[in-house]
């Protein structure tokens, strides 16, 4: 395999930035303060775990996985939450809704799997760890 070109690496540091910043600032962290604030917790439950546990999920998913992403930290692990977490969100919640309410998590979910099969790339903290995770 040949090693990979500065232009990839670059792009695979802005691919895990742009996806792992927009989940963590549009949804992550909301969750994050929702499920730690001690408040009654009322979220959805599309697989039958409970609300309580839905939340805390996502959270995790949302919130520290994404920022193990933008900082390129045990990265094809971190994108496995993620992936079932969009999975659930599209084929599960918005499945009979009209493609417009599926599209985000589908561009999501597109990110993550790329990371995914690609890796963090030169610019992450796997590179320092040696860890092809």
């Amino acid at each position: 395999m040949e090693p990979r070109s500065l232009f990839q690496d670059l792009m695979l540091l802005l691919l895990r930035l742009v996806f792992g910043g927009a989940m963590l600032g549009a949804h992550g962290l909301r969750k994050m303060k929702r499920a730690l604030s001690g408040d009654e917790i009322k979220f959805g439950d599309p697989i039958g775990i409970g609300p309580e546990l839905s939340l805390y999920l996502a959270a995790f998913a949302e919130g520290v996985c994404a920022i193990l992403i933008i900082l390129g930290l045990f990265t094809r692990l971190s994108t496995i939450p993620l992936i079932i977490t969009m999975c659930v969100i599209v084929f599960v919640v918005h499945l009979k809704d009209p493609f417009s309410d599926m599209e985000l998590p589908l561009l999501y979910l597109a990110g993550f799997l790329t990371i995914l099969a690609f890796g963090a790339g030169r610019y992450s903290f796997d590179t320092y760890r040696k860890k092809p995770w």
